[in-house]
């Protein structure tokens, strides 16, 4: 049944506002970290499993959420993950323990594990028309960016003005409101299952396990540099896993968590291996890395360096709703992808040049615009092209790999410049190394998406056919 005009601005505002909080808490917590462990009377060092017990889950069940919302329907799924992210929110903010706050941490993570896929899906599954998905995935895209780079801001302001306890308890009236909202507008039904209603448990273990132990690895190789067998213990641990799911998937698997006959399609494939490289540049490097920068050697505290990400966030998103809209008609989505790429590496280099003395207009502002220009020509388009292939039952599937593919992308990334920036485990990084490391990658990206298909050049993979039941008609 077609929502309408109305329904379908609705779902976007639902869509958008999950989306909102499953970003912000993943840096939200950050600024906040200090305060935390002394009024909870944390031991030292692990107050940072506030933030990483999160990110742990988060990244290594999105696979999982993602198939759920093919398995059991989008509307229920959705509405189960936002009730546990707003329950695990309320539990965080009135702990009166570490365990219980790490605890209620890592089932948000849970929860945002199961929207984060859910929302893409809803979004691509209700806009159907060309130009208004290109629409629908500027707004979605700028609300991302405004999640992930407010959440240092509105930590510092409301740890300072209320409690940051308030930093987790607001997620529950955002959510009860989503909650209400999704529950009138979104589609019930079954419609958006796929044939088999089975949960392929093994695969979802192994790819549990292979993103998990991937992220643990860069978790604690942020703590202990690389000094520390256990980093590479970890790494090494999520690569023979990552390894195992894809041969049990392929090999093994009767109804697998992600049907690789999919990646069959160049915009599927190709366009995931973009996407990760993507990540490896943007998801983590560039915020922990200019977060440090502006700190350590700008001497900027956390609050002035939230609010010097604003022109970051600010001209992402106009940008972002005026331009890609344009571009998005006029050219075909690979140019713009390549394109972003180009400018995102000339804006690195810029950025590897800035010193102590630079001043905020050259050092900073001239960047990020370059940053956010490039942003307009990529993101949408990139993920317009993995979307747009995927068949109407694996849009949850696709959505969690290519969610998935960012998040790996950005701790392989980061475990990637970290060792180029910091050889030895050194106190201080060099930042010029790691800002061209970002623009390196950068320019493999956009090679790379020289090679994604001309629009309509690689249309969708057809469904797997259901096999008929006993007593069926069907020929």
């Amino acid at each position: 049944m077609d929502p309408g005009v109305t329904g379908r601005r609705w779902i976007l505002v639902v869509v958008c506002v999950a989306q909102f909080i499953v970003v912000l808490d993943l840096s939200v917590v950050n600024v906040a970290l200090p305060t935390i462990a002394s009024d909870l009377d944390f031991r030292a060092g692990d107050v940072s499993w506030v933030a990483n017990g999160y990110a742990l889950t988060f990244g290594g069940l999105l696979v999982l959420g993602g198939r759920l919302a093919d398995l059991y329907g989008h509307k229920p799924v959705f509405t189960a993950g936002l009730v546990l992210f707003a329950a695990a929110s309320l539990v965080g903010g009135l702990a009166p323990t570490p365990v219980m706050l790490v605890g209620a941490r890592a089932l948000q993570g849970v929860g945002a594990a199961v929207l984060a896929p859910a929302t893409l899906t809803i979004l691509t599954t209700t806009f159907t028309e060309r130009q208004q998905r290109t629409a629908a995935l500027v707004v979605y895209g700028a609300v991302g960016s405004v999640g992930g780079a407010a959440g240092n801001v509105l930590g510092g302001l409301i740890t300072e003005s209320l409690s940051w306890r308030w930093i987790l308890l607001i997620n529950i009236p955002i959510g009860a409101a989503a909650g209400l909202i999704a529950v009138r507008v979104l589609a019930s039904g079954n419609q958006h299952r796929v044939c088999c209603g089975r949960l392929d448990v093994p695969g979802a273990a192994l790819s549990t396990l292979g993103v998990a132990a991937l992220t643990w690895g860069v978790t604690r190789a942020e703590v202990s540099s690389w000094s520390q067998p256990g980093s590479y213990l970890s790494l090494a641990t999520g690569v023979v896993a990552v390894v195992a799911f894809v041969l049990y998937e392929t090999r093994c698997a009767a109804a697998p968590l992600i049907p690789f006959r999919l990646f069959r399609s160049r915009s599927v494939a190709l366009g995931n291996l973009v996407v990760l490289l993507a990540g490896a540049c943007f998801q983590i490097p560039m915020w922990y890395f200019l977060s440090f920068y502006f700190q350590d050697v700008l001497h900027y505290t956390a609050l002035q360096t939230g609010l010097a990400f604003l022109p970051h966030t600010l001209l992402g998103i106009g940008l972002g709703l005026r331009l890609t809209p344009i571009l998005m008609r006029r050219f075909n989505a690979r140019t713009l992808v390549a394109a972003g790429s180009l400018i995102d590496l000339v804006a690195f280099v810029w950025q590897s040049r800035i010193t102590p003395d630079s001043g905020y207009v050259p050092g900073i502002l001239g960047p990020a615009i370059l940053l956010s220009i490039g942003g307009a020509f990529f993101f949408t388009p990139i993920t317009s092209v993995v979307m747009s292939a995927a068949p109407h039952d694996d849009t949850g599937a696709i959505s969690g790999v290519m969610n998935t593919a960012k998040q790996v992308g950005g701790a392989l990334g980061l475990a990637l410049i970290l060792v180029l920036a910091n050889p030895h485990g050194a106190e201080l990084t060099d930042y010029r190394t790691a800002f061209l490391a970002i623009a390196a990658l950068l320019a493999v990206t956009a090679v790379l998406a020289f090679a994604l298909p001309r629009d309509k050049e690689d249309l969708p993979v057809e469904p797997r056919p259901e096999r008929p039941e006993l007593g069926s008609h069907e020929p």
